[in-house]
């Protein structure tokens, strides 16, 4: 996408899984004028990713049944197809997200930071490195992966971030782990897997969450059989508790448990607690629910700044995740559909997503148990 004076009728800004995909969605809608900006390379947040990580959720393709690819961004693509392998590497995906911004010409700007967004008028103007961008309608897909805030205890800067890459380095005799969810479990199979000794701590125990079929309020299939495989070598150790601080002692770290147990570590212990919201430079477009994700209307939008919609993982609609990217895809085609009928634009061509199950208007069906 070349920079350009004319009003663009939707920018999106990220190109990961939900800005291609969201853009994808848009260029379905006739007669839309679009863009895509990210302040890296097409994919940026899957380069970064530690080379060890993978994705949790299988790649397979069905296409030809009605069954999409779980990782698709649209429904005649599929990452398994196109790479030949299931559980994916950050890499290998953003390779997908490549060929397929090929493939479908969607207009994307590389390297080129977003730095403000202004609403303006029945618009918006957006800064950029590149210089200014006026839109009518704007959707944040910054995703959360640079949005690391620090755990409530004491000593957090002496602990090494799941999502970097030091926490991903072997290493050799005893390993702490603070945090007990898919990134937990991941990292501490990983360091089992390479012969250290390692203790998951964790108040909420999410290794025992057996109720409801929802992956994203319990470990994924994978990450149980691999939990089980760790815990037959008898070198993992999961503990109930918060860990309320860290502290170096000579060539050992200590970890400090609000049961009074204190937990000795050869390397940094490793903090596996998580993202934010991501929401950069649109922060103060959007007001906060209680539970410090944005808050959204019906269709994605953000309930103060009309026109500023949100695609990605950190979606919430009540107590529904859409934190797997076959989970938010299923809103693409909704915004999309939103802001080309806000705009008098024809949006038959979405009802492709419709048929291929990649078009959920209706959130009343979300969220639905497995009976067995």
């Amino acid at each position: 996408m070349a920079p350009t004076s004319k009003p663009l009728d939707a920018l999106v800004i990220g190109a990961g899984p939900a800005g291609i995909g969201t853009a994808l969605a848009l260029s379905a809608v006739d007669d839309l004028l679009v863009g895509v900006v990210d302040r890296g390379q097409i994919g940026q947040t899957f380069l970064d990713w530690p080379t060890k990580q993978t994705f949790l959720t299988p790649s397979f393709t069905g296409n030809g049944f009605g069954a999409t690819d779980l990782n698709a961004v649209h429904p005649r693509t599929s990452p398994a197809f196109s790479l030949g392998a299931d559980y994916l590497t950050g890499p290998q995906y953003a390779k997908y997200l490549r060929s397929v911004v090929k493939h479908f010409q969607v207009p994307v700007l590389s390297d080129t930071e977003v730095t403000a967004v202004e609403a303006a008028g029945d618009g918006f103007t957006v800064a950029t490195s590149r210089g200014p961008v006026s839109a009518r309608t704007v959707v944040w897909a910054g995703g959360e992966f640079s949005d690391r805030p620090d755990a409530r205890l004491s000593g957090i800067g002496l602990a090494d971030h799941s999502a970097t890459p030091e926490a991903w380095e072997p290493r050799s005799g005893r390993v702490i782990v603070i945090g007990g969810y898919e990134s937990g479990i991941d990292i501490a199979c990983h360091h089992v897997e390479h012969g250290a000794r390692v203790t998951v701590v964790d108040a909420g125990s999410p290794w025992d969450a057996g109720s409801g079929s929802d992956p994203s309020f319990r470990l994924a299939p994978r990450s149980r059989m691999r939990l089980d495989a760790a815990a037959a070598t008898g070198r993992l150790t999961l503990t109930t508790a918060h860990a309320s601080s860290i502290k170096r002692d000579g060539a050992e770290w200590i970890a400090s448990l609000d049961n009074g147990t204190r937990i000795r570590a050869d390397s940094r212990p490793i903090a596996a607690t998580g993202f934010g919201p991501g929401l950069g430079p649109v922060s103060e477009l959007f007001t906060l629910r209680r539970d410090g994700w944005p808050e959204l209307d019906d269709d994605d939008q953000s309930t103060i700044t009309p026109g500023l919609f949100l695609s990605g993982p950190a979606m919430r609609h009540g107590a529904l995740k859409f934190c797997f990217i076959y989970k938010f895809r299923q809103r693409f085609a909704h915004v999309a559909r939103v802001i080309g009928e806000a705009q008098g634009k024809d949006c038959s061509g979405l009802e492709e997503w419709r048929t291929a199950g990649m078009l959920t208007d209706d959130l009343s069906c979300c969220g639905v148990e497995c009976a067995c």
